[in-house]
């Protein structure tokens, strides 16, 4: 099983998928812009975009690792949670009150 500890990464390593998933967050938030032609700049909107999407991109590294899937395959992964942002969270959400059941 390959090392499955957050914190034995380095920095580097999470910055690298961070920054992944927010430009894949970066292309959905210009998508939707251009999308509705009148909505105006949020820089608000931007970052939470960002944020969500570096979340989402983390949480898509670590089950990666635990899956032991090839790091190219999960850049990939990485880059389309990061554009799938909150949709992703929802996702794996879901996922896991299948498996696990939900809480009451």
């Amino acid at each position: 099983m390959p090392n499955t500890d957050p914190t034995s990464y380095s920095a580097i390593t999470y910055l690298w998928v961070g920054g992944l998933a927010a430009w894949g967050g970066l292309v959905n938030y210009i998508s939707k812009a251009r999308e509705e032609r009148s909505r105006r700049f949020s820089i608000m909107e931007l970052g939470g975009e960002l944020v969500t999407s570096s979340f989402a991109g983390v949480i898509t590294f670590w089950m990666c690792e635990i899956s032991n899937i090839d790091a190219l395959f999960s850049a990939v992964l990485i880059a389309i949670s990061g554009h799938m942002g909150a949709r992703a969270i929802n996702l794996f959400e879901a996922a896991l009150e299948r498996r696990y059941g939900k809480k009451k």
